[in-house]
């Protein structure tokens, strides 16, 4: 397997040129693409938001009580973030490396693989972001964000959208067939999507789930969503962004070795 620095020295600007190839199909097709992954968790901010926020009322976060609504949206957002990323560089890249053969149409011209690779990750990156500003634009139409401290949403949606975007080509690197991908989302990201401390406090899980909890990437982006969204300086922010930090980079680095691996024989 190349190193990490032999890796990073193949990458070039051109990368671009393979996020904007992507932009040009999306914006060709978008009507199909952005609505259905975008509205589902908009359905879960009013079934969990509105139908059992009547029911559990108020919930305790970093010491404040804070309403349900408050509580979920930020987790919904992480959510959207999540499985844009994950689902775009999983099943989408896997269908143009596999059946649409667009990574040999791109890798006939100067572009490197690494180049191919890194426009993929960047791509389900901005397709976070996207997601993420349709569900901020929901929530703030419910009068849930705090400014200005919530104008962090975004760019703390880009590092969530490349983390997962990365961790999605890993899947593409490893699933021999386009069903395989089931095992990764059933035993990893389901998990997260559930335990993560989007839908409750990680607190009321017994501790050693806890500890699972906080080992999960989606717990300090949905923590560091929720932080700006309610304009509270949270203990965990520093800590949660040095973890990202981290995660993203060793994910980034064994999605180019692992992706590289599978394709160069």
């Amino acid at each position: 397997m190349p190193d990490a620095l032999g890796l990073l020295r193949n990458i070039s600007w051109r990368a671009w040129r393979v996020w904007h190839r992507d932009l040009l199909v999306y914006r060709a097709t978008w009507w199909t693409n952005l609505l259905p992954p975008m509205l589902e968790p908009i359905l879960y901010f009013f079934a969990f938001g509105a139908g059992v926020g009547m029911l559990v009322g108020r919930v305790l976060w970093e010491g404040r009580e804070v309403s349900y609504l408050e509580f979920v949206a930020p987790g919904l957002v992480s959510v959207s973030v999540m499985f844009s990323a994950v689902f775009e560089t999983s099943y989408g890249s896997f269908v143009r490396m596999y059946y649409q053969k667009t990574f040999d149409a791109i890798l006939a011209t100067p572009l490197s693989l690494e180049d191919v690779l890194v426009g993929e990750i960047l791509w389900g990156a901005t397709k976070s972001v996207l997601s993420a500003a349709v569900m901020a634009a929901v929530i703030a139409a419910f009068g849930l964000l705090v400014w200005p401290s919530s104008l962090w949403l975004l760019p703390l949606s880009a590092v969530g959208g490349l983390l997962f975007a990365s961790l999605g080509l890993c899947f593409t690197a490893v699933c021999p067939t386009i069903d395989a991908f089931n095992l990764p989302t059933f035993l990893l990201i389901m998990p997260m999507f559930l335990f993560s401390g989007t839908f409750f406090p990680l607190e009321v899980l017994p501790g050693w789930a806890q500890v699972v909890g906080w080992g999960l990437p989606l717990t300090h982006l949905a923590s560091l969503l929720r932080a700006s969204t309610l304009g509270v300086a949270a203990p965990v922010l520093l800590p949660s962004l040095a973890y990202l930090a981290a995660v993203n980079a060793v994910l980034f680095v064994l999605a180019l070795a692992l992706m590289r691996r599978r394709l160069v024989r």
